[in-house]
């Protein structure tokens, strides 16, 4: 997904590349020379440092990358013909913490770490506006994300209250205590727990006991919106009587194919991405 923050009155262009956030050189290196970014980024490929820096991060993060191109780059790094464009050290080692791309979004992009490397080799001035505005992206998309997680709990907490309704007409004899009618109601929600999670709550507060809340506290945004989902289908079931025992494997049928769905659907990653 495409983001872009402004700082210090440039636009700076984000991407994600395999869960990774990279960040625009091109654009940055607009902040030293607007007409000719590129020539800003190839000046700083050409110092012995920048390499240096370069190799120790791949070392870390790219069990593919080719190691032994470096010796011959950082003989030649700072002489007068030395020239070293950002597709040629990916294209020689392999490199995956910058990438090059070209159209309308195109350019050289790196992996946060080695853009804000360059963009305090840029300006240190302009790398701590740099990290003020991630910062404040990721706060943003941070909330973001609890208040989808918030929206999705909240819906799950008003379809149990139709579930309950539901059991209070077909399950609960009026004789019954409030003390009963509370159990019957949490085995019902253990019904849709072990359809869900495979776990009753006591057996899943067993196993993490370090945990603050219970299983539906921790779950996925996936888990939620499918939990949201079973407890209505659930209300319906009860009503027409049917016993727990076929409910459960309906419900569990339900939760196996609207995960599998979720996973790959476009919806799911457009609302966790929402910003």
């Amino acid at each position: 997904m495409k983001k872009e923050i402004g700082v210090n009155g440039l636009v700076i262009n984000l991407r994600r590349e395999k869960g990774d956030e990279y960040i625009s050189l091109t654009d940055i290196a607009r902040k030293k020379n607007p007409l000719e970014p590129k020539d800003v980024v190839k000046n700083w490929l050409r110092s012995k440092s920048t390499i240096e820096f370069l190799a120790l991060w791949e070392k870390i993060n790219n069990p593919d990358f080719k190691g032994v191109e470096i010796d011959s780059l950082l003989i030649e790094a700072g002489s007068n013909s030395f020239t070293l464009s950002p597709s040629k050290w990916v294209e020689s080692t392999k490199a995956i913490g910058i990438i090059t791309s070209t159209g309308k979004y195109g350019g050289t992009f790196a992996h946060s770490e080695i853009a804000l490397e360059f963009a305090s080799w840029v300006s240190p001035e302009f790398k701590l506006y740099l990290i003020t505005e991630i910062k404040r992206l990721k706060t943003a998309e941070s909330d973001q994300q609890n208040l989808n997680w918030s929206v999705q709990r909240t819906l799950a907490k008003i379809n149990y209250k139709i579930q309950t309704d539901a059991i209070k007409e077909s399950f609960v004899p009026k004789s019954l205590t409030k003390n009963q009618t509370s159990i019957i109601y949490a085995n019902e929600a253990d019904l849709l727990n072990v359809a869900l999670f495979g776990l009753t709550a006591e057996q899943w507060k067993n196993n993490n006991p370090r945990f603050d809340g219970n299983m539906r506290d921790h779950a996925t945004l996936e888990q939620l919106v499918v939990l949201s989902n079973m407890e209505s289908i659930n209300g319906l079931l009860i009503q027409q009587n049917i016993s727990a025992s076929e409910r459960i494997l309906q419900l569990n049928q339900v939760a196996i194919s609207q995960i599998k769905s979720l996973l790959t659907a476009k919806g799911i990653r457009i609302l966790k991405n929402l910003t």
